[in-house]
């Protein structure tokens, strides 16, 4: 058995699941997730908890089996809890403000960089602190926020000399030494 797919997912209070089929929906007070399941792989409740199962040990379906879980135990908990992944910015006059839902990033280019939401289920927050901005990106889908995140920090990737750029927090760049000059 898979180690990840064998373990049931627990469901929170006010957390509903409807299997349809292969389709999966989770509803909680977040929003709504929908998730199609490979036809070989199976999902049922028992005793309030859902239950992945495989049809054999060929390794595709293992990985199927634990991949499936995964990605419904990240539902349940986009639903009732939300994600959140957090990027610093770090230099001297690149900056992030608020227009409306959407960020715009001054970041030394000639022109101002505009991002906007992908949809409903993410938004963006700005949190000012001592040493530049940091920025916040809510959603209940982990895969939404990751790659809104992604796509964020690519916009100025951190350079190794002086560690100007975005990353995420928590993040350590290694550091170049840069030119020696004259001895």
């Amino acid at each position: 058995m898979s180690r990840i797919g064998k373990k049931p997912v627990a469901l929170p209070a006010k957390v509903e699941v409807k299997i349809d089929g292969q389709k999966v929906i989770v509803k909680g007070p977040k929003g709504e997730l929908t998730q199609m399941v490979h036809p070989e792989i199976s999902v049922a409740m028992e005793d309030g908890k859902l239950v992945v199962t495989r049809p054999s040990d060929a390794p595709m379906h293992k990985a199927l089996h634990g991949l499936t879980r995964a990605l419904i135990a990240n539902m349940v908990t986009g639903v009732s809890e939300g994600f959140r992944r957090t990027l610093e910015i770090e230099g001297v006059q690149y900056q992030a403000d608020m227009r409306g839902k959407d960020l715009v990033f001054k970041l030394g280019y000639s022109h101002e960089v505009v991002v906007s939401p992908p949809d409903d289920t993410v938004s963006f927050e700005i949190e000012k602190d001592s040493r530049g901005r940091v920025i916040h990106i809510n959603g209940i889908n982990k895969q939404t926020v990751g790659q809104v995140a992604a796509n964020i920090r690519a916009l100025r990737p951190v350079e190794p000399y002086k560690g100007k750029g975005i990353r995420y927090r928590g993040e350590v760049v290694r550091r170049k030494a840069g030119k020696s000059g004259k001895k």
